[in-house]
């Protein structure tokens, strides 16, 4: 029997859960589909909050100390699991109260990118918090989730910016004419998600002398499903292009493939600060 594809929501305990849950929300409405709030309990090594100090002790206490270790390691997934459960309940509410038709929720231990790699075939959309609980702690500009679930799925994925939702409106696409961003303009002008929405869609770096036929192309599939669109060519690096182009169109959303082979790969780096999802505050849809 087929699984009905759904909108997955990935939830932890960080400032971003709850914004998470709108835009998944508002985007099962937009999909007629269900949603379904996953939150993973994960348990990397550098995270835990035990420690093994069994070879610092003599023989006849390691396996005591083990022991008292396992237990209390134990209990605290139980404890994080009736924490997830209420949590969850919380924000399955939330997503009922916005309109939604169905809520599921789903609890897993172990690792964000392996169980969504399992349940890839059920999702149409991935929706995800730019940060973590540890990401937000450890100051980091960008969660390594992230890159971790881009490149672990082929389903499009959206990383939320911000701890608040606004229904999209403007959309700034960013196209290079490489297979992925032609693929995402196809998938952006049969999708019930962007329908009536304007697109602004922006090609910089070197000049090519197809640029004007590839962005002729993209407009006119946009406007045939129903968007208003238009293009701009410009010289220039596409990290300042884009950024000039969502400040001057007020873009909601930025939409831009993720690990192209073309020049926008370099864009998508958690280790570069400069990169462009630590430098956009809006939420960015990633196309595969």
């Amino acid at each position: 029997m087929k699984t009905e594809q759904r909108v997955i929501a990935c939830v932890d305990q960080s400032a971003y859960a709850d914004a998470v849950t709108d835009h998944a929300a508002w985007a099962a409405q937009r999909l007629g589909a269900p949603l379904e709030l996953l939150h993973v309990i994960d348990r990397h090594p550098e995270t835990a909050q035990s420690k093994d100090h069994s070879g610092a002790i003599g023989p006849d206490a390691q396996e005591a100390l083990l022991t008292q270790l396992s237990s209390a390691d134990e209990a605290m997934v139980r404890t994080a699991r009736e924490q997830g459960r209420l949590f969850l309940n919380r924000l399955r509410e939330r997503a009922l109260a916005a309109g939604v038709a169905v809520v599921d929720v789903r609890q897993r231990l172990g690792h964000l990118d392996e169980t969504l790699h399992e349940v890839q075939d059920e999702a149409r959309l991935v929706v995800m918090g730019r940060k973590g609980v540890t990401a937000a702690q450890d100051g980091a500009a960008l969660g390594g989730n992230v890159e971790r679930v881009v490149r672990a799925l082929e389903r499009p994925i959206l990383a939320v910016a911000g701890t608040a939702f606004k229904a999209p409106e403007r959309l700034v696409l960013a196209f290079d004419g490489s297979a992925a961003t032609r693929k995402g303009v196809e998938m952006v002008a049969a999708s019930p998600l962007f329908r009536g929405m304007r697109v602004k869609l922006v090609m910089a770096g070197e000049a090519r002398s197809d640029a004007s036929a590839q962005m002729a192309w993209a407009t006119e599939r946009l406007v045939a499903g129903g968007l208003q669109a238009e293009g701009e060519v410009v010289a220039g690096e596409p990290l300042p292009a884009i950024q000039a182009a969502i400040e001057r169109e007020q873009a909601d959303w930025l939409l831009m493939g993720a690990y192209t082979h073309s020049p926008w790969r370099n864009l998508f780096k958690p280790s570069r600060t400069s990169g462009l999802l630590t430098s956009v505050n809006v939420p960015t849809l990633l196309l595969r």
